[in-house]
């Protein structure tokens, strides 16, 4: 019995599509099998009866002028190719900020997948869905879409749906919910690479995706891991716009350990393929991380003018919930730059596109800032408030670093105020979130895989800073 890329196809299915097109063409039982096969043997798999071989299957195919997919799994020969470059073409607009066209576009793939009943094909336009419905915010929508993609895959092996438990990984983070996104990006890994031989490329799309999530947690020594054996593998992956997304979270982590200059050399082979590519959502992704190393390296001017490109770049590519983010930063640059009023201005109004499920970690971020402008304008009310409001969106999302700073400075604020018994409580909530258990360890680290290449001099960088750790 043939298989395919679709499973298996029963007796009966390949029989009736057999009968449908010999009957399509106006072809008898006999006219179809000789001089090869006989028309008994013919009417035996046309009822279910008998196994076709897959030379049976060739021939009969030949005869009837349709692909031997087509006779053996009712896919219309082309459809694949068409669907995949209908994908790319849906991409493009996106990209290009035609947002309609590509909804339009993708909503006829899904449909012309779906009527022919190809599963995987289906799945693979669903997750290109989720990803579109992400960057622009809609969050619960897109993980809708990476969940029915997961669902439709149940029964294939796990590599087939590594896209869309990343997806859904991905979403679970933007939503706020850092640690499950964690756990959903490490068991993945961690099966993959215990069963043997792992697929290079599914690991470099998980541990690119896990990156973020670990530096979230302030699990820097992980992420530094990741990254190691992610350039390891890099060399065997064929998709160089992949390699060139573990480059840009390789910046991430090599910024986030002080290697400014490691992080700049990643960053520029990034954005090298996204220019080659001409994929402007990824090159804007490019610039906003540079904006990210300027503004810690204190070259504040310079970081202004990346994350403004980031911002325009994203929102002319209908990426604005990313933009948001982007802004997020931009004001921060902004207030350290003695605009304080300005960047409270843009931070107000941001603050109205994020919040809890929705953004979860730069709501916070913002907040926190607001209530740094707020003390520096001698409100206090005010500044307490969105400390407040900060420090209960990092405890949903987890993010323990980040809480014990805000926990910090509101317990400084409540202090000045006399307000002592209320400032240990703050300094105690800080504490109790990094030291309770389960936030100074995410648990045992996922499994490597088992063979693990030379490094070459990028991939010692990061070794280094594993190794210093």
């Amino acid at each position: 019995m043939p298989l395919s890329g679709d499973g298996q196809q029963t007796q009966g299915q390949i029989g009736t599509r057999l009968q449908e097109l010999r009957t399509r063409r106006g072809l008898t039982q006999r006219a179809l099998a000789e001089p090869g096969y006989t028309a008994a043997y013919v009417s035996t798999l046309e009822a279910g009866k008998a196994r076709a071989s897959e030379a049976a299957l060739r021939y009969f195919a030949e005869r009837l002028a349709v692909s031997y997919e087509e006779l053996a799994t009712g896919i219309p020969a082309g459809l694949r190719a068409e669907i995949r470059e209908g994908l790319v073409e849906a991409n493009a607009a996106a990209d290009d900020g035609r947002a309609a066209e590509a909804e339009a576009l993708l909503a006829d793939l899904l449909d012309r997948a779906a009527r022919n009943d190809v599963p995987d094909l289906v799945a693979e336009v669903r997750v290109t869905l989720g990803s579109f419905l992400l960057r622009r915010g809609e969050l619960t929508a897109g993980r809708d879409q990476f969940e029915q993609a997961e669902a439709l895959l149940a029964d294939q092996p796990l590599l087939s749906r590594v896209r869309a438990i990343r997806g859904r990984a991905t979403a679970h983070y933007l939503e706020g919910d850092v640690r499950y996104s964690c756990y959903l990006l490490e068991s993945t890994i961690s099966e993959l690479n215990g069963g043997g031989l792992p697929d290079p490329a599914s690991l470099v799309l998980l541990y690119a995706a896990v990156i973020g999530p670990y530096l979230e947690l302030g699990a820097l020594e992980r992420a530094t891991k990741a990254a190691t054996l992610a350039l390891d593998l890099a060399a065997r992956v064929a998709d160089p716009v992949a390699v060139a997304t573990l480059h840009r979270s390789v910046a991430r982590t090599l910024a986030a350990g002080g290697r400014f200059d490691e992080a700049e050399a990643a960053l520029v082979k990034a954005q090298d393929v996204y220019q080659q590519w001409e994929i402007r959502a990824e090159l804007a992704q490019c610039h906003w991380m540079r904006g990210y190393l300027y503004a810690q390296h204190e070259r504040l001017a310079d970081a202004e003018i990346e994350l403004r490109t980031a911002a325009n770049m994203l929102r002319a590519a209908d990426a604005a919930f990313y933009a948001v983010q982007v802004e997020v930063e931009l004001a921060d640059v902004r207030w350290r730059l003695g605009h304080a009023a300005e960047a409270g201005e843009l931070l107000t109004r941001l603050v109205a596109d994020l919040g809890p499920g929705h953004g979860a970690v730069h709501a916070a971020a913002a907040h926190r800032l607001l209530g740094l402008i707020s003390e520096g304008a001698e409100d206090a009310a005010a500044a307490e408030r969105h400390y407040r409001t900060a420090i209960e969106l990092q405890q949903d999302a987890d993010v323990t670093g980040d809480l014990a700073d805000t926990s910090r400075l509101l317990g400084d604020l409540l202090d000045r105020q006399g307000r002592t018994r209320e400032a240990v409580a703050a300094y105690r909530n800080g504490l109790m979130g990094t030291a309770r258990p389960g936030t100074t360890t995410l648990g045992a680290a996922p499994l490597p895989p088992p063979v693990i290449p030379a490094l070459d001099p990028v991939h010692r960088a990061v070794h280094g800073a594993t190794s210093q750790g």
